[in-house]
């Protein structure tokens, strides 16, 4: 199969192309040139494609999945069903209970984005830690793109990054589950990772049916007092090296970083540094600006978020409710996608300037017209349950600021703006993707 970055570096545009450009209201010949570059991807599925990277939107991941403690594959569907409803712009399925071949197919025949997986999951789950060897990684993976899988995590640290994790105490070690099981594989076996012994096979996979590598972030910290370390500049440094193999083979890659948790104040720094290190799409999980919001992780990581985001990251990992205590239901699935989708939207705003769906929303609040604002609105069923029918919100009753201030003139409003919206209905459509400049 021809993929996405050579048909770029051929001139060719895809209709993929075409749709992600159309999608994201960018020029598609820039669209191409990045994609040829390695500096944006596009993830495919028969649906939906997404784009992810230099001059595009900020995508939000979902993970969903089974674990060993809690099977239900049907909830697990009606997960991926609400994430899509609710924009997602990618699935991760990260099932390790039950029967994760009929799961994984199940979600796919019931949505249309990208789905991601991490192939060690399946495999540890299925033959377990000890008995699972280099074949049955290889194999696992091959059945899963042949599933029609879009993404693969694949967690490529090495014996020498390890043990310079060993030689520095963390509070919290190896936070990664697929980083785990990929030190403990290496560990039990006495080996090289395998995915990096084996890594000129899986890109002949991986370009076969134009699957993007992800290349997984092992070494993030796991609370905000365990600091950026030897190890993980070393796993930036490697995972670079691999990103750029996986380019030159021609298979599209992103690369995972700061995500875990990282202090506040060092988020847009270590960002930065990523950026500067490599033109690949960054993929951000949460990160967490502090540990103590537990049951509210989701607000936390949306700070975080926002914050990465604006600092340059393309991808963003989103967090639950639940995170550090379970897996989540069907609701706490929307409140994270939700909390993420903000932060996103507040990063793009830093990048690329205040989006004309804020001002479109202005417009509609300064009419008091709160069926207009809805149509802006990030999440507008949760905001049509809170908004009055009509007239000022029960808050402000009739001492309403804006009803005020307009009745009595005291401030010079541009009556005609307001009147016609000052804004199109393609952006209205278009409502979390409208940005001044890219």
């Amino acid at each position: 199969m021809t993929t996405q970055v050579e048909y770029a570096r051929n001139g060719t545009i895809t209709a993929q192309m075409e749709g992600v450009a159309k999608s994201e209201g960018v020029d598609v010949r820039s669209l191409l040139s990045s994609v040829a570059e390695g500096s944006a991807i596009i993830m495919c599925r028969d649906g939906k494609p997404a784009g992810i990277g230099k001059g595009l939107r900020t995508k939000v991941n979902v993970n969903i999945g089974t674990s060993s403690l809690k099977i239900d594959p049907e909830e697990e569907v009606r997960k991926a069903i609400i994430a899509q409803k609710y924009g997602a712009d990618t699935l991760s399925d990260l099932s390790m209970g039950g029967d994760i071949n009929n799961i994984r197919k199940k979600i796919l025949r019931n949505t249309t984005i990208p789905l991601t997986t991490v192939p060690i999951y399946q495999t540890a789950a299925q033959i377990g830690l000890e008995n699972m060897t280099e074949n049955d990684l290889l194999r696992n993976l091959t059945l899963q793109a042949e599933d029609g899988v879009s993404s693969f995590v694949l967690h490529c640290t090495d014996s020498a990054t390890l043990n310079m994790l060993k030689d520095k105490k963390r509070i919290l070690g190896v936070v990664s589950k697929g980083g785990s099981i990929t030190c403990a594989y290496m560990t039990i076996n006495r080996c090289e990772n395998p995915f990096v012994e084996n890594f000129d096979k899986i890109l002949e996979i991986l370009k076969k049916h134009d699957i993007v590598l992800s290349l997984g972030n092992t070494m993030r910290s796991g609370c905000i007092h365990d600091e950026r370390d030897r190890a993980q500049l070393e796993e930036i440094r490697k995972n670079v090296e691999l990103a750029k193999r996986a380019s030159d083979a021609g298979v599209q890659v992103i690369i995972e970083g700061t995500g875990g948790h990282v202090r506040a104040d060092r988020i847009s720094e270590y960002v930065r540094f990523h950026k500067k290190s490599s033109q690949f799409p960054l993929f951000v999980a949460g990160p967490l600006p502090t540990d103590v919001a537990v049951g509210y992780d989701h607000i936390a990581g949306a700070v975080g978020a926002s914050m990465a985001s604006g600092a340059g990251a393309d991808y963003l990992c989103y967090i639950t409710p639940s995170e550090h205590l379970g897996l989540p239901g069907t609701e706490q699935v929307r409140e994270g996608l939700i909390a993420f989708r903000i932060a996103a939207h507040i990063g793009d705003s830093m990048k690329y300037g205040a989006s004309e769906s804020d001002r479109g929303l202005a417009m509609k609040r300064a009419e008091l017209d709160w069926e207009g604002q809805m149509g802006f609105a990030i999440d507008s069923e949760r905001a049509r349950e809170l908004a009055p029918h009509e007239g000022p919100c029960t808050m402000c009753g009739d001492f309403c600021a804006i009803k005020i201030m307009k009745e009595f003139g005291c401030v010079n409003i541009n009556e005609k703006e307001v009147k016609n919206g000052g804004i199109s209905n393609a952006v209205i459509r278009n409502k979390n993707t409208a940005y001044k400049t890219r």
